[in-house]
């Protein structure tokens, strides 16, 4: 990227942080800042992401799966980002595919259609049929979005580096978030990372537990087809389940139909956040169709979410202590995975989430919208000085995306109406897993190594023990007010006693020196003793707490 192009896009950031009146950031871009920045309110942001185009809606979509760093306000906002880009020109469409395919579209394709049927801000859709009749998917990268993806990335880089030296900067930790968001890109650029993911979601609905894997598909990847810039799948006839007939037809069947669909999709992705670890954070409803054949389909595996078997085990109990209200249970769970950033207040963690599940005690599961709950127990943590894993972040965005979509198809449905069938088997499943014996085994291997170490670490102990090496550390917090206390204490006794000690002197002095020298003395005794005494007085009164 030449330095004329970074000065052109630089100002034209400028004008648009200028136009939507975020004065802060303008200031810093043109080297006048001498203020603290601040965030501009969450509506502003948004529509200056939107102005700034693809790669900053981008950065705005990622920012919405991080609310270990801001408030639950933007997270909310900037969730509604969406990309509208026009579709780039049939011809430069063409030079790419003919540029990525193995062969000439001619000896692969039986029909080709160069114009997009869908268009975002990284790629673009074709429909094609090949010489053996399967109808397949072309996803091809924008041409020049390499380019572009670069000279922003630059550009963030650069104001993360202006920020980084503000307390804002430090606060949100600005540099690591920008090479995060740098990494996160350039992956999205790599089509065969999203084929990948791809695949291994379809692999793993393939082997339901709670539902038919027969009603849901992932669609299969043509890897003989597939590379960096291009990625060719199964094509799956149907529209998103918001424009499908079967959304707004009004009838008992049609209403049982919706009900069975939900639940299809809630299993789907319970299993997904509880069972597998492996998730699709984007279920917005463009990526959830229904197909001509009465099945559901998952599309866009460009963003996927991973939970450790630790922490899945910990969402869920977070899960049924929500159900319970149990704001205490809640309290010692956050603390299991989330980390404190500074000595954390229990008492009041515990009080916020008293108050915040005390708002939804008593209301039917229709009224109790799961992932807003669940977004606002991350925020209610942020705010106690918690940070939380940005994988639990991904989480949060995905359930709130699911029940959001499941909602607006079917209002009647719940999240937590649909997990609580679930519950008995989901702890059974974390418990033993899903083969029993193999979870037997695995334990009984862990006691016969810990029978085998226990002996040589008594041993050990015994040993320090008789040679008096043995050192105990510890360290006990929470005892400098008691030790400031004291030393005040102290410091006044001794203070009393040099000022009892002159009044003494200056007694002694005046009875038994009868001359002007001894006079004079005696009375410099006296009101150094007078002034030291007023100012010990003064102070304790000044530090003293009346009631």
């Amino acid at each position: 990227m030449t330095v004329s192009s970074r000065i052109s896009r630089q100002g034209e950031i400028v004008e648009v942080v200028l136009r939507h009146g975020w004065d802060s950031m303008r200031r810093l871009l043109s080297g006048s800042q001498t203020d603290e920045p601040e965030l501009p309110p969450p509506a502003v942001l948004r529509n200056i992401l939107t102005d700034l185009g693809p790669v900053y809606v981008k950065l705005g979509q990622i920012l919405s799966t991080r609310p270990d760093l801001l408030p639950a306000a933007y997270i909310e906002e900037l969730s509604r980002l969406q990309t509208t880009v026009p579709a780039a020109p049939a011809i430069e469409v063409e030079e790419t595919i003919r540029r990525y395919l193995p062969k000439p579209p001619e000896q692969l394709f039986e029909v080709l259609d160069y114009h997009a049927i869908a268009a975002g801000s990284i790629a673009q859709t074709h429909h094609a049929v090949l010489k053996d009749g399967r109808q397949v998917a072309l996803k091809v990268q924008r041409p020049g979005i390499d380019r572009l993806v670069a000279r922003d990335t630059a550009l963030i880089r650069d104001i993360a580096r202006l920020l980084s030296a503000t307390q804002f900067g430090q606060r949100y930790n600005v540099m690591a978030l920008a090479e995060e968001f740098s990494e996160a890109i350039h992956a999205e650029l790599d089509f065969t990372t999203e084929a990948t993911y791809t695949d291994q979601l379809r692999r793993s609905l393939n082997h339901g537990k709670w539902y038919d894997p027969k009603q849901i598909v992932v669609p299969e990847i043509l890897w003989d087809l597939t590379n960096p810039k291009l990625l060719v799948m199964e094509w799956l006839d149907g529209q998103p389940i918001l424009t499908a007939d079967i959304a707004h037809e009004e009838s008992p069947a049609a209403e049982m139909m919706r009900g069975a669909i939900t639940t299809l999709l809630f299993r789907t992705f319970i299993q997904q956040y509880f069972v597998d670890g492996f998730f699709h954070a984007d279920p917005h409803p463009g990526n959830i169709f229904y197909l001509k054949d009465g099945r559901l389909a998952l599309l866009d595996c460009g963003m996927m979410g991973r939970i450790d078997p630790r922490t899945r085990s910990t969402l869920t109990e977070i899960v049924l202590a929500i159900v319970n209200c149990d704001a205490q249970r809640c309290t010692q769970l956050t603390l299991d995975i989330a980390e404190p950033l500074q000595t954390v207040n229990l008492a009041r963690l515990e009080s916020d989430y008293s108050q915040l599940l005390g708002r939804y005690y008593g209301l039917s599961l229709e009224q109790v919208n799961t992932a807003k709950v669940f977004g606002e127990l991350l925020d209610a943590g942020t705010r106690n000085h918690l940070r939380w894993p940005a994988n639990v972040g991904l989480f949060a965005k995905s359930m709130a995306n699911l029940e959001g979509a499941a909602r607006q198809f079917n209002p009647k449905v719940n999240l937590l109406d649909e997990v609580k069938p679930l519950m008995t088997d989901l702890f059974r499943h974390q418990l033993v897993g899903e083969d029993p014996l193999q979870a037997l085994l695995r334990t009984g291997l862990e006691f016969r190594n810990l029978s085998l170490s226990s002996p040589r670490q008594f041993s050990f102990l015994l040993d320090r023990l008789s040679s008096e090496q043995l050192t105990w550390n510890h360290s006990v917090q929470g005892l400098d007010d008691l030790r400031r206390s004291i030393d005040t204490a102290a410091n006044r006794r001794a203070f009393s006693t040099v000022v009892a000690a002159l009044i003494i002197g200056a007694a002694i002095v005046s009875t038994s020196q009868q001359s002007s020298q001894g006079q004079i003395l005696s009375n410099i005794l006296f009101a150094a003793a007078s002034f030291l005494g007023l100012w010990l007085v003064f102070s304790i009164l000044r530090t003293t707490r009346w009631r």
